[in-house]
């Protein structure tokens, strides 16, 4: 059907305008309309197939296409214009531009889409991304919309090339104004380079603080503690920090417990016994490592007691509370059953061993003292 005859089809008695305005809006409800059922198909067919970056590929075009549709639209007005409005040459030439702008931005919101959808569905299974999932998304999408802008800035007549000349010295200048972020950032890069701290990684930093790190960003990584509060740290001063790292190389932690038993006692014995408590509470305990085998070390004659350390082992650093809580409820109950002796502090004095002789002190008369006498 030519714009002829659909000219023919339009109530001469309304306006031109509206006419135009009423057709442009029902063929974009129209095309929006078929393009939802064609989506929805293509998702269910999809659903079956063992890929994920189709379904992805589906769910970033969803917009874009709305965009897309906004644009051809745009092209069909275009060319009503030229039959009912003939002289209005500038109003086309608007919407050829506003055409291919739209154009670009779909492609651009499309690309934005599938890369950072991408990098969110690869960081599950590559451990580099996991703990720059989000600097790459951000770094992707930068690039993206830089490119995107540069390719608009072309479609729409302006010249690019001094622009491209003209980063040089504006990156220098923005270098030396942004000089503290442009640390953090390279500094999170030679973190995840490195790899010292891994996002879910339970580390500590040399000024004490203890956490999960939860985040890895441009400037900052982020640690949440035990207490539920998250301590945000510059990655250029904990990339200069000393950090223990209880994860690394294996999250499995040895639990020591100190002891100490009388000198009376049987030490042989108390091993035995303190060996088959600490084996029974990992074997039950749920967050004990079962496989391991618990050992003691005597250490110290100490001024009260012989002491110990017994070593058990733990799943992660965490647990050692839970565990060794366990460990010394048990322990103490079983040193009960078994007569073994867990002292009190003691300081003995022994004159004996140092030469010493007792004595009584001498009585003293009674009476009233010599003073009183003679004055009577």
């Amino acid at each position: 059907m030519s714009i002829e005859e659909i000219q023919q089809l339009i109530p001469q008695n309304i306006p031109h305008w509206l006419s135009i305005s009423l057709g442009f809006l029902a063929l974009f409800l129209f095309a929006v309309v078929i393009k939802a059922a064609i989506l929805a198909r293509l998702e269910k067919l999809i659903a079956k197939t063992p890929f994920y970056l189709d379904t992805l590929a589906i769910q970033a075009l969803k917009r874009p296409l709305d965009i897309v549709i906004l644009a051809l639209v745009l092209v069909v007005l275009h060319n009503f214009f030229e039959v009912y409005f003939p002289n209005l040459s500038r109003l086309g030439t608007v919407i050829t531009y506003g055409t291919k702008f739209l154009l670009v931005l779909a492609l651009i919101l499309f690309a934005e889409r599938f890369a950072v959808g991408a990098i969110g569905y690869y960081s599950s299974k590559s451990e580099t991304l996991k703990n720059s999932s989000s600097m790459a998304a951000g770094a992707a999408r930068v690039l993206i919309i830089v490119l995107g802008a540069l390719i608009i800035l072309g479609t729409l007549g302006v010249s690019i090339t001094p622009i491209i000349a003209s980063l040089g010295i504006t990156s220098l200048a923005v270098a030396l104004a942004l000089q503290p972020t442009l640390e953090n950032f390279f500094s999170g890069l030679q973190l995840l380079a490195d790899k010292p701290v891994r996002v879910g990684d339970f580390i500590e930093l040399d000024s004490g603080e203890q956490g999960f790190v939860e985040k890895i960003g441009w400037r900052s990584t982020w640690i949440r503690m035990l207490a539920n509060n998250t301590v945000i740290m510059p990655n250029s001063i904990l990339a200069q920090s000393k950090i223990i790292n209880y994860f690394y190389p294996a999250r499995e932690l040895s639990v020591p417990v100190e002891v100490g038993v009388h000198y009376d006692s049987d030490l042989e014995l108390v091993e035995r016994i303190t060996i088959e408590v600490a084996t029974e509470v990992l074997a039950h305990h749920e967050m004990g490592v079962k496989t391991f085998k618990p050992f003691i070390n005597y250490h110290t004659f100490d001024s009260s007691s012989i002491n110990f350390t017994v070593i058990l082992r733990g799943q992660e650093y965490f647990n050692r509370f839970f565990i060794s809580s366990a460990f010394i409820k048990a322990l103490h109950k079983r040193y009960r059953e078994e007569g073994i002796v867990i002292p009190y502090p003691i300081r003995a004095i022994n004159l004996s061993q140092e030469g010493a002789e007792f004595s009584p002190a001498p009585s003293q008369p009674s009476g009233p003292p010599p003073s009183q006498l003679s004055n009577n």
